[in-house]
């Protein structure tokens, strides 16, 4: 029986070999691949071309991820069979392919995962050298590291990227091309969430290039790119969306990353964006499960291991499948479950492979109630050794077991152990002194503490925050007056209204002509609407007085006008410096006293603050961006009222994400008051040009305007308060 995958793939190997051997002789005369081969020395894999005459040109390579491959092209180059395929099921390598292509031949490594790896030429053999160990890195992603060629140019001794590029690929697919100065450097590359994440190591990043990438026009799954620096080293945060799959790989100086959309097949039975395997199809009737599982063996070259109690027949009809779709289907069809070891599927039942893994559990528990107890003692050096021990045995801070002092002790039974990494036979003890811990316990837990230091015993960056508080004032007013009076000379008669007679001597009135001798003035004022004084500051007057060819009846016309115009501006700018995910407060202002009542009636004197006040707490996040929880206070001694000050406030509470060395916005005040006040003698006032002698005018303008800004910038080696 064969599967319909099984015929597309030979029917696709014919058609490649027909182009093969149709491609015409004379294009690859210039040089041969006679034969290769893999071998393991010492704790690398050797992987050797022969050919017919030594190399004029060097090769071109490559390197992808997902698969694992390393792809080498001889140019001007033929190979005698055409094309062939290589087994060597080694730790690194699984095979080899070589064919020939036109003018020339591509040499392709399967990996088992993806390796450093360097070239060399030596004769008429071409030797690529790859590292069976994995470089250690701070994560369990793969990493690249191209060929010794002599690195190009760096910036400060570091490798640094040159440019950031998007492309839209075939199918929609988005195409992020990284420029490097060094094919040396080391890079890591994972999926956290729903972002793809490139660290390239101790590499240095551009300032120009700190910044996030809009591609979202492009239409591809990635919606944008965010470049940062992370600890010394340079990382592309990729954000696509939607049901999406990635390759990367490296050629040269240039690293891509390719995000493809996933299109789901309507003729799959279940969907299940997970599956990765290669498609196949299955069509069977009443076939027995063991002869499918080999079917699965052959199609995937996996070495499967089936239970002698997997037994019975099954009828199923898959269509263009993943494989791995496929077999689980089976598997859940029959009851089975599998466990993977490498290359190895172990299938059996699920109630015996439970049996075996708890059987597995209950003996290493007999084993670990046996082993000897051994001691190590811990030197930290960030961490305080109080707050790791209740870390280790699940107490937590001020609960049931804390020590007292600083020097504690917990044996197997004491404290809160919910989450108690020890085992039950195991102790541990801080001195807080020389800061160390002492811990004693099997030889395993042992290494998990250790394990578990190593990742929390680390310098905690430090994030310094810059507050600006601007307040703008402008402000505005007009005041304008008029009175208007009435005066009369008399000569001891009564004309109309007097005030009684005075002494015949000479008087001189403000705004009207002197008296002769022996008159005495009689003034009346018919209308008083003068200008009133701003800030304390009289308005001017102007006084014009008009009077009869006799000089005995006088009409007096005051105007009185007064302007104010004032701009302030009060800029305040707080730093605080703090650690990450640690509370910072800075304050600087006035305490005013006030009389407050007690409980027994007497009274006490208590204090108030009107302070500038910045509390913050920063997180750093893992794509390099600051994320704060803010609290400013910007208060201020107000009007002075019966029972003391009063006090204006100005306050904004909020979280807020921000970028490294960017700056936000927080919060603004803006407030504008605007008044026309008029008093004027009815009908009169409203007569035109002439009702603004029965009237007075103010008109008031203020705007006032708050703002607080926000930059906070994450401290490394280059980086100090000034």
């Amino acid at each position: 029986m064969r599967t319909l995958g099984r015929w597309y793939r030979a029917l696709a190997g014919a058609a490649t070999m027909a182009l093969v051997l149709a491609a015409p002789a004379a294009l690859a005369q210039g040089n041969k691949v006679k034969s290769v081969d893999a071998s393991v020395v010492g704790e690398q894999t050797v992987f050797t071309v022969d050919l017919d005459a030594p190399l004029t040109q060097k090769p071109a390579d490559f390197t992808t991820q997902n698969p694992a491959k390393i792809a080498i092209d001889f140019f001007d180059t033929g190979f005698a069979a055409g094309r062939a395929q290589y087994d060597y099921a080694g730790k690194l390598v699984k095979a080899a392919n070589v064919m020939q292509i036109g003018d020339r031949t591509r040499v392709v490594l399967d990996l088992t995962r993806t390796a450093s790896y360097r070239t060399e030429t030596r004769g008429k053999q071409f030797v690529v050298l790859l590292d069976n160990v994995p470089t250690a890195s701070k994560t369990a992603a793969p990493t690249f590291a191209a060929t010794s060629a002599p690195a190009p140019a760096t910036i400060g001794g570091r490798p640094a990227i040159r440019t950031v590029d998007f492309r839209r690929g075939a199918d929609g697919a988005g195409r992020v091309v990284v420029d490097l100065s060094s094919r040396e450097s080391g890079i890591n590359i994972a999926q956290q969430g729903q972002n793809v994440v490139v660290d390239f190591l101790a590499t240095t990043l551009p300032d120009n290039l700190r910044r996030r990438f809009d591609v979202s026009d492009f239409g591809t799954p990635v919606q944008g790119m965010r470049a940062s620096d992370t600890n010394g080293n340079a990382r592309l945060t990729i954000e696509p969306r939607g049901n999406w799959e990635y390759s990367s790989y490296q050629t040269d100086t240039q690293f891509v990353v390719e995000v493809r959309p996933i299109k789901e097949d309507p003729s799959k039975l279940i969907s299940g964006p997970g599956y990765r395997g290669e498609r196949l199809s299955l069509n069977f009737q009443n076939i027995d499960i063991r002869s499918l599982l080999q079917v699965f063996a052959d199609f995937t070259n996996l070495n499967i291991i089936t239970s002698d109690t997997v037994q019975g027949n099954l009828t199923l009809r898959l269509k263009d499948v993943p494989w791995d779709q496929a077999l689980q289907i089976v598997m859940d069809a029959k009851g089975l479950a599998s466990r993977r070891n490498g290359n190895v599927l172990w299938v059996a039942p699920k109630a015996e492979l439970a049996t075996k893994e708890k059987l597995e559990l209950e003996s290493q528990q007999q084993i670990n109630d046996l082993e000897p107890i051994r001691s190590q003692v811990f030197q930290l050096n960030y961490q305080r050794a109080e707050d790791v021990r209740k870390m280790l045995l699940g107490i937590s801070t001020g609960g049931p077991g804390a020590a007292v002092g600083g020097l504690g002790a917990v044996g197997g039974a004491g404290g809160a152990m919910a989450s108690r990494m020890l085992s039950k036979r195991g102790s541990l003890t801080a001195d807080a002194r020389t800061n160390q811990l002492f811990v004693s316990d099997i030889s395993t837990k042992l290494e998990e503490v250790q394990s578990f230091l190593m990742k929390i015993d680390i310098p905690v960056r430090q994030v310094i925050i810059e507050a600006r508080i601007v307040e703008a004032t402008d402000t505005f007013s007009r005041n304008l007056g008029v009175k208007l009076g009435f005066a009369g000379q008399y000569n001891n008669a009564r004309l109309g209204n007097t005030y009684g007679s005075v002494s015949p001597v000479p008087v001189t009135t403000p705004g009207n002509p002197p008296t002769q001798p022996g008159f005495a003035p009689d003034n009346g004022t018919f209308l008083s609407l003068p200008a009133a004084a701003i800030n304390g500051a009289n308005p001017a007057n102007v006084a014009v007085s008009l009077f009869n060819s006799a000089a005995t009846k006088f009409l007096s016309l005051e105007l009185s006008a007064l302007e104010a115009d004032g701009k302030g501006k009060i800029i305040s700018s707080p730093r605080v410096v703090t650690a990450n995910n640690i509370k910072a407060l800075i304050e600087q202002g006035t305490e005013l006293p006030y009389q407050a009542a007690t409980s027994s009636g007497a009274t006490s004197v208590q204090f108030r603050k009107a302070n500038l006040k910045l509390e913050v707490t920063p997180q750093i996040t893992p794509e390099g961006n600051v994320l704060l929880d803010v609290d400013v206070n910007k208060d201020s001694v107000g009007i002075q009222t019966t029972s003391g000050f009063a006090i204006d406030t100005k306050h904004v509470q909020t979280q807020v994400l921000v970028e490294n060395g960017g700056t936000v916005v927080i919060g603004g005040i803006y407030t504008q008051t605007e008044s026309n006040d008029v008093d004027k003698v009815p009908f009169l006032g409203d007569i035109p040009v002439l009702g603004y002698l029965f009237k007075s005018n103010a008109k008031v303008k203020n705007r006032t305007e708050l703002l607080v800004f926000l930059t906070p910038r994450i401290l490394n080696e280059s980086v100090s308060l000034k």
